[in-house]
């Protein structure tokens, strides 16, 4: 039995964001482990692309772009997914947004935009979905609801994130709250809190990953595997008893707050 812990044979996952960053690091690691991986993300190109990438290695990855921003955007993506699918086994809420502007000048814009993505939207989406995540569940394999915060809904920077911090807090709690509810329905909800990932949205650690990883305690950013690996545990049979918990996957930072330097 140890050996299929890890295993996501036979599950079918969907990924948000999952064309590139942290979304692509975790797709990439549920095909490496048998999963069948539905990535989305806005733009149809990028995604098309990279599921093509994914797929090329023998494994099944398929492009679903949506913008899921609205709560319109959630259902059209459920709608379409539960075309393809009868039954959804793994959703992760990847998708998110930054936006960084002095306290006097922060436009509601900034606000708006990062809430509706990082927060609201995690949670139409699971709404959506909800149907298809009962239809695989069961005690003895629960279906997975996997959110993607941050260690800054944990633990400050020093950078005028506003609603960025807010939201990714929000995300923490609202996992906690989703997980109440709907185990229940035997779909486990938990939250994995990244910290210095290169990616898009962090530029300075994909830039300047050496000077980053002086204030990391574990002194290095992290790397695909690291993500890969908390995810799977999280969506395999190894974490079915872990509900409503966020896990930080920073090096140490949120830990030790190496100095309150931004990763």
């Amino acid at each position: 039995m140890l050996n299929d812990l890890f295993s996501l044979q036979g599950r079918v996952a969907l990924v948000t964001g999952g064309s590139r960053g942290i979304g692509r690091m975790i797709a990439e690691g549920f095909i490496m482990q048998g999963a069948k991986v539905y990535i989305s993300s806005r733009k149809a190109d990028q995604c098309d692309a990279t599921a093509a990438e994914l797929a090329r290695g023998g494994g099944e990855c398929l492009s679903l772009p949506q913008d899921i921003s609205t709560v319109a955007g959630c259902k059209a993506l459920a709608e379409r997914f539960a075309v393809l699918e009868p039954k959804l086994d793994i959703l992760v809420n990847n998708a998110g947004a930054a936006w960084g502007a002095a306290f006097e000048d922060f436009p509601e814009s900034g606000w708006d935009k990062v809430l509706n993505l990082n927060l609201k939207s995690p949670f139409f989406l699971t709404q959506a979905l909800h149907g298809a995540l009962k239809a695989s569940a069961s005690h003895e394999r629960p279906a997975k609801v996997i959110n993607i915060a941050s260690i800054d809904g944990i633990r400050l920077n020093p950078q005028d994130t506003f609603s960025y911090h807010a939201s990714k807090s929000g995300l923490i709690y609202l996992t906690r709250r989703m997980a109440a509810r709907l185990i229940g329905d035997s779909i486990v909800v938990s939250c994995i809190a990244p910290g210095a990932f290169a990616s898009e949205m962090n530029r300075d650690a994909r830039d300047h990953g050496e000077a980053v990883a002086k204030r990391i305690p574990s002194r290095r950013i992290g790397t695909a595997e690291d993500m890969a690996a908390a995810a799977i545990y999280l969506a395999s049979r190894a974490g079915d008893y872990v509900v409503g918990a966020t896990i930080p996957v920073d090096g140490g930072v949120a830990l030790a707050d190496a100095g309150g330097a931004m990763v």
